[in-house]
């Protein structure tokens, strides 16, 4: 290991819990307000959870008065007291990747079909 490594080892937060994207949470941090250090705490969903190490971030949102809210905390910074669970979620995750063939396939077949059968009906096609 090298002397970042050890540096950054030593600066992690031992107390972090356990959560995913979609449990409810309670941040508590530290807010200075002119010469005044007070805790505010912000509750919400937590909708990203990225990154590693010392550079660890979530995203949290909560609806305040019909807008919806979102803030950013580093997760082992000195200014976030303590994280504490509410309620678990379970969330489906969309993954986006390419479209199976055979879905374009039977489009292009339905849009054949359907011009078929309207040349059919206009007395074009066949009998």
């Amino acid at each position: 290991m090298n002397v970042i490594d050890l540096l950054e080892q030593e600066q992690l937060k031992s107390g972090v819990p356990d959560f995913r994207p979609g449990d409810t949470v309670k941040v508590y941090s530290k807010v200075v307000e002119g010469g005044k250090e007070r805790t505010q705490m912000f509750e919400g969903v937590v909708i990203v959870r990225k990154g590693g190490a010392i550079g660890e971030t979530i995203t949290v949102r909560r609806i305040s008065h019909g807008v919806g809210v979102e803030k950013s905390f580093l997760l082992h910074s000195p200014r976030v007291e303590k994280i504490e669970v509410s309620k678990r979620g379970i969330v489906r995750r969309g993954q986006p990747g390419p479209q199976p063939i055979t879905l374009v396939e039977n489009q292009a077949q339905s849009q054949r079909s359907a011009i078929q059968h309207k040349a059919i009906a206009l007395g074009c096609y066949g009998a």
